[in-house]
């Protein structure tokens, strides 16, 4: 967030405890990552629940970790008022 120019205190935590809250939230497992309320990544098959999210690089390797390279592109967009995700 320091890169794109952003505050990192404006970081907000949220805490799934029950099935429910993933629902309400369209929690796709830990970690989501959202940027302006948008998911930084496709969900692609993972489900919604309280689960561990797997993300694919964009070299093609599954990481329990987004692509650096998928952040930047989502912050860059919400940065410039645009909807590249």
């Amino acid at each position: 967030m320091q890169r794109a120019g952003l505050d990192p205190e404006t970081i907000e935590e949220r805490e799934m405890l029950v099935d429910g809250d993933a629902e309400r939230e369209r929690f796709y497992g830990s970690p989501t990552i959202r940027v302006d309320g948008r998911d930084i990544a496709a969900p692609e098959t993972n489900p919604i629940g309280l689960t561990c999210r797997v993300y694919r690089l964009r070299d093609g390797r599954i990481s329990a970790l987004p692509d650096p390279a998928d952040v930047a592109d989502a912050l860059r967009a919400a940065i410039e008022g645009g909807d590249e995700r």
